[in-house]
């Protein structure tokens, strides 16, 4: 019998990619028989598409390269999801996505090309160790909560506004059918090969209501280019196999469990967003950068249309030396920026190349998606690639560049926050899901929108959407109404340490021009306008206090500069030409102020309503309290004082030599016998009111002794001390300690109080011991406590 293909095996076990002249970039193509490529060893003779090419080889530094996918998957053996799709696809849209805990064993886990397979290893060894993920980088924990989010393929939807699907086994036509990318062919380029993913889909479309996909292998003898998709045909699967020279082969490159599932992953998030578009899936023969440009060729040489590139390699000076496989006539390339922070990968560097880099997403079902750049996103400036022209943009953010700078776009593309796809074993019929991320994600839903936007540009008989970027970064990036309605700026996050490592307004290397909003978006790139909007002011409610100076920033979204102004303000109030809002003496009461935002291009305006609250003073409040001590033994005590604002201490009625500190503690470092009367006086210094507290102070001969040391300790070394409180003749002693800092704790032996604090934090901390004896007196100790760095 053969051999079985071992499922999912650990990518430590890949074969390395054998390398060979790269033909270079002109060619003709030929349809005609003959045998199989000389450099595709170890396939049988067959019948290929020959592509006439010149000699032109890969830079020597490039030898030594091999493209790795960039596919993120959550460490958590997921749930299938629910049935609420299968006969209404657009149900799940209103419903929370789902949440699933991750297991202990899988919490150190890398999820930087994880398979199911690796999970069930560790799951069966029951590994609770820190474990690298199959890759040869380190690897890279999940973080915070643990909890990982996975959304479906509505809610995505629903998120970044595309349309409704249909219903589940119509057949749209016209404009609808557009804008599910109808008559349209997306390239989905990968590497070895993936036998189920034909299969993969159709769990895919079934649990989530989308169009079913016909399916089939382009035989060797093929010709091209391939006939246009049809918008009546509805959604096809091709699979072809690559040789290195971009040619058709008639045998499937060996299995890799990481490539397939990137592939699979590929394949469903194209046909999730574009669900009536041709998919071609071309498997190179290895993952070397030979083998996969002869893939891009041969996917040129299919005709026009959108490609899809999830994997990359570090950039060098020979890129640009391959950058016009990526300018043929009618396509649109479109790669993942990698997913291990600040940096820069190829294919995406190429200045035809839209890099789409990746967010961590955030929605509920309903309401306005939340996004922030994703912490592993690539992108950065290209140290061998000059700026393109469409990045010398009027856009905030391009003005300053000077390299190439990635990424241009960006989606989707955290582990945590991820999507489903449904995977299987070589061999197997049954399903395995998987919560699936990283920007080899955000790459293919891109590819999927550009595809919708180029059968509606088709509709309106416009030309094909080729390359993209003047688009993107011109007509729409550098038009402030255009740019506010087709995109959502992404302003927190950030990738790395460097000074362009964090998001920002405008453009930014994490996300480029940021995310879709996908309505707006595909009728701006089918060549219409955005609408010019007002001003839009978004209220909210101030609260200030009567003597504190009051100022709050208007939050103002707008396509221009605006000018502001003052509607309904008390007097004194006024607003910078910021939006910066102030009142220096603030009087009590509740007001209604309207803020006026006006643009200044247009004319236009929006205002917002200031709930403004300022309250009345408040005196501050002090305690009362009896204090116990003996005559000669150094008393100090501290009063209870609540107060918004800084204080300023006194005393009445107090013995000669007692004296209140800054802070309100009290001290008599003599006390003389006798019961004292003193009132401590605690004035707001802001406010100019006080409040007042009565303190019994009885010094007698006999009553509690407390004696202790300052603690003096390192951080993070175990820290001691004792606490000594007598009392001659009483029966019992109540001990109370405060301002203990957390971690610290007590045991109490005889007469003796030990403080122990095993991990003890830097800083200056202060104890306050109290002591009462069974006759009514009582005594106070402050114990200073100082934990030092080292």
């Amino acid at each position: 019998m053969p051999t079985q293909p071992r499922p999912y095996p650990p990518f430590a076990e890949r074969p390395r990619a054998r390398w060979a002249a790269l033909a270079a970039i002109p060619f003709v193509v030929m349809a005609c028989g003959g045998s199989a490529d000389p450099e595709d060893t170890g396939e049988v003779a067959s019948t290929t598409t020959t592509l006439q090419m010149s000699a032109d080889t890969l830079a020597p530094e490039a030898a030594g390269l091999v493209a790795q996918p960039t596919f993120h998957i959550a460490p958590v053996v997921l749930e299938a999801p629910d049935d609420l799709d299968v006969h209404d696809a657009n149900r799940s849209a209103q419903v929370v996505p789902k949440l699933q805990r991750v297991p202990d064993e899988f919490k150190a886990l890398s999820t930087r090309r994880l398979t199911p397979y690796t999970l069930e290893e560790v799951h069966q060894k029951l590994a609770r160790a820190a474990l690298a993920a199959p890759t040869d980088e380190a690897a890279a924990p999940l973080a915070g909560t643990g909890v990982v989010t996975t959304y479906s393929v509505a809610q995505v939807r629903a998120a970044y506004g595309f349309g409704a699907l249909p219903a589940v086994g119509s057949k749209p036509a016209g404009v609808q059918a557009a804008q599910l990318g109808a008559g349209q062919t997306v390239y989905v380029i990968g590497a070895k090969h993936n036998p189920n993913v034909a299969a993969e889909l159709a769990v895919f479309n079934q649990k989530f209501g989308l169009p079913t996909c016909t399916a089939k292998v382009l035989p060797a003898a093929t010709g091209l280019p391939l006939a246009p998709a049809s918008p009546a045909t509805g959604c096809e699967l091709w699979v072809a196999y690559g040789t290195a020279s971009g040619a058709i082969a008639s045998t499937a490159p060996a299995y890799d469990a990481g490539w397939a599932t990137e592939m699979a992953l590929d394949v469903q998030w194209v046909h999730a967003i574009a669900p009536l578009a041709r998919i071609v899936l071309i498997e190179a023969p290895d993952p070397s950068l030979n083998s996969l440009l002869g893939a891009i060729r041969l996917a040129n040489a299919m005709g026009s249309g959108v490609v899809s590139m999830s994997f990359g390699a570090q950039e060098g000076a020979w890129t640009d030396s391959v950058d016009s496989a990526f300018s043929a006539t009618g396509m649109t390339y479109l790669a993942a920026t990698g997913d291990s922070g600040a940096g820069v990968n190829w294919p995406s560097v190429s200045p035809n190349v839209i890099a789409v880099g990746g967010t961590t997403l955030t929605y509920a079902g309903s309401g306005v998606r939340s996004e922030v750049s994703w912490s592993g996103t690539g992108g950065g400036a290209s140290a061998f690639i000059a700026v393109p022209a469409y990045q010398k943009s009027s856009l905030r953010g391009t003005g300053s560049l000077v390299h190439r700078t990635v990424a241009d776009v960006a989606m989707n593309a955290d582990p945590t926050t991820g999507q489903y796809v449904a995977v299987m074993q070589p061999g197997s019929g049954a399903v395995q899901w998987i919560s699936a991320g990283g920007t080899s994600l955000a790459a293919p839903m891109w590819a999927g929108l550009v595809a919708v936007a180029t059968a509606n540009r088709k509709l309106a008989t416009l030309p094909v959407l080729a390359g993209g970027h003047a688009v993107l970064y011109g007509q729409i990036g550098a038009v402030a109404s255009n740019y506010a309605s087709g995109f959502a700026d992404i302003r927190l996050g950030s990738h790395g340490a460097c000074s362009t490592c964090s998001a920002g307004l405008g453009y930014d290397e994490l996300t480029g021009l940021g995310t879709p909003n996908a309505g707006p978006l595909v009728s701006l790139l089918t060549g219409a306008t955005a609408p010019v909007l007002a001003p839009v002011v978004t209220p909210a409610s101030i609260s200030g206090m009567v003597g504190s100076a009051l100022t709050f920033t208007a939050a103002v979204n707008a396509s221009n500069p605006v000018a502001f102004s003052l509607s309904g303000a008390p007097t004194g109030m006024s607003v910078s030409a910021a939006g910066v809002v102030s009142w220096p003496a603030p009087v009590a009461g509740s007001y209604a102020v309207t803020v006026v935002a006006k643009d200044t291009k247009t004319g236009l305006t929006g205002q917002g309503v200031y709930s403004v609250s300022v309250a009345a003073p408040v005196a501050p409040t002090v305690g009362s309290a009896s204090i116990a001590g003996r005559p000669g033994v150094a008393l100090a005590f501290k009063a209870n004082v609540a107060s918004a604002n800084p204080l300023a201490y006194s005393l009445a009625g107090a013995p000669s030599g007692m004296v209140v500190a800054a802070d309100g503690v009290m001290s008599w470092p003599k006390p003389v016998a006798g019961t004292y009367s003193v009132t401590l006086t605690a004035r707001d210094t802001k406010t100019g009111l006080s409040g007042k507290g009565v303190f019994t102070v009885k010094i007698a001969a006999a009553g509690p002794v407390i004696t202790a040391s300052a603690l003096v300790g390192v951080a993070g070394q175990l820290l001691s001390g004792s606490i000594s409180v007598t009392s001659p003749g009483a029966t019992w002693l109540s001990v109370s300690i405060a301002g203990v800092p957390l971690g610290m704790g007590f045991a109490v032996a005889g007469n003796t109080i030990t403080a122990s604090w095993p991990r003890p934090v830097a800083g200056s901390y202060q104890l306050l011991v109290t002591a009462k004896d069974s006759a009514g007196l009582s005594a106070q100790l402050a114990v200073p406590v100082t934990i030092n760095l080292r």
